[in-house]
């Protein structure tokens, strides 16, 4: 589980907006070079030990969390914005979202919420939840802990920081409107 992270300026109907910012941010990102270099290292592996296969993915070793949710819930995923990260979306609500990836290693579900914090102003909460694929996945997840917490969650909390300052740009470069 993550940390709420304010953002200033926001309100209660905010969190869409939050969501197409960040997914703009995914797709026009610059990542600090020790980012760049451990996905880069992960998607190599994975691709030379098949662990993102389709089999190895969603539908294939596991059932989408998409396809056991309601109906009308699982078709709120249809109008999201679509991004070019390896996610897949669940579920948006106009205060959370759900979105997910599985491979060899793990089933992740990354969740974001839009919580008031009791002074008028709101954060974006991120939890992912993770189920390692047996002996492997928990092995895997115990071994880039340590990269996630001081590199990745980092990297990651100071990109969504500038996803919120520079969203009206970003969302008008990839044809979105606030």
């Amino acid at each position: 589980m993550w940390a709420g992270l304010p953002f200033p300026e926001v309100g209660a109907d905010d969190f869409p907006v939050m969501l197409d910012a960040l997914k703009a941010a995914y797709d026009t990102r610059k990542e600090p070079f020790a980012v760049r270099l451990l996905f880069a290292v992960r998607w190599k592996l994975g691709a030379l030990l098949g662990w993102d296969t389709p089999q190895a993915g969603l539908g294939g070793r596991v059932a989408s969390l998409r396809d056991r949710l309601p109906p009308d819930l699982a078709k709120t995923a249809d109008d999201a914005t679509p991004c070019t990260d390896p996610f897949t979306e669940a579920y948006q609500l106009g205060n959370e979202a759900a979105r997910e990836l599985a491979n060899k290693t793990v089933h992740d579900i990354m969740h974001l919420g839009w919580a008031a914090t009791g002074d008028g102003e709101y954060e974006l909460r991120m939890a992912a939840l993770v189920k390692p694929n047996g002996l492997f996945g928990r092995l895997y997840m115990a071994f880039i802990a340590p990269f996630r917490h001081l590199i990745i969650y980092p990297a990651l909390t100071r990109q969504w920081e500038r996803a919120w300052r520079d969203r009206a740009r970003l969302l008008d470069r990839t044809d979105r409107t606030i």
